[in-house]
Formats: C-alpha cells, structure tokens, sequence
C-alpha cells in the first residue's frame, strides 16, 4: 500500500554556516564597529547579543538574509521577544523542527474534510498517509501545500 511521511526538518549544517556568515558580516558593518553583536548557535536556537534592541533588529535582518541565501524556509524560525537591559540586549530565535501536535491534527482533520480515499495518521512528530493509489497520495500532497501550515513541510519516504 503506498504511503508517505509528512515532516518538517531544517538543515541545520544550513543554519550553522548561516550564523557563521552573520557573525562575519557583523564583525566587518561599518555600523557594528566597536560594537559586541554576536549570533550563537545552541541546541535548537540561535542566541543573538548586541548593546541595544536597533542593533538586535537589523541583525535579525542579516541572519533572514543568511538563511535565504542557504535555502533555509523562513518559516521554520521563531523569533522571540528581545531582552533588554541597561547596557545589552538579547534575543532568541526558536528552530521549529518536527510538526507539532496540534498542527498534525489539523492536517489529518483537513485531509478527512476534503474525503480523499487516504488514511492519517499522526507518528510522533511526523504524519503519515497512506492509500491505495499513488495519485491518491499526490491529490493529498498538493492539497497539503495548498494551505500555509506556519512551517515548512517536507514529503518524505515514498514508498509504493
């Protein structure tokens, strides 16, 4: 029976050069001279620090750049609030990785409601769908990106 897997994953060698770019270009913007911005990388967020909330937004504007350039989904960050204080400021940007569980039930409740002959179901922090024709499987993948899910979505593991 056919089947594949809907996940949403980021490449995150991608994400690291990324942040690695930002922090060079940061190091050498006429505007960053004498100031301490830096981009880090840890776990599932980038950790951005400079002196003042301004500087935390056109940093942000760098790594979007970064990110694009490196094919990464804009959706798949979440930035936070900034933190600041008297003399720094900080902010995190979230990495959504997986699809998360009200979303997987979102997505098995939108293909149900448009009666394609395919089943859902939700494994973990992925979807699958199975059916018993493969153009069945295709009606639900591009009624799949049809709609925007808030983070990019990737169709794996095809099998026949």
């Amino acid at each position: 029976m056919p089947s594949f897997d809907i996940v949403s994953e980021t490449d995150l060698q991608e994400v690291r050069n990324a942040v690695d770019q930002s922090n060079r270009e940061t190091s050498t913007r006429f505007d960053f001279k004498g100031v301490k911005a830096t981009f880090e990388l840890a776990d599932d967020k980038i950790l951005m620090a400079a002196e003042s909330e301004f500087q935390l937004q056109q940093m942000m504007d760098i790594l979007r750049q970064k990110l694009v350039k490196r094919a990464v989904d804009l959706t798949a960050i979440d930035p936070q609030d900034p933190v600041t204080t008297l003399s720094s400021a900080r902010q995190e940007v979230l990495l959504k990785q997986g699809v998360d569980a009200d979303t997987a039930r979102d997505m098995v409740k939108y293909i149900k409601a448009a009666k394609l002959k395919v089943q859902a179901q939700i494994q973990g922090d992925q979807v699958r769908v199975t059916g018993k024709k493969r153009d069945d499987l295709q009606e639900a993948i591009a009624l799949l990106r049809g709609k925007d899910w808030g983070l990019p979505l990737q169709f794996n593991n095809f099998r026949d």
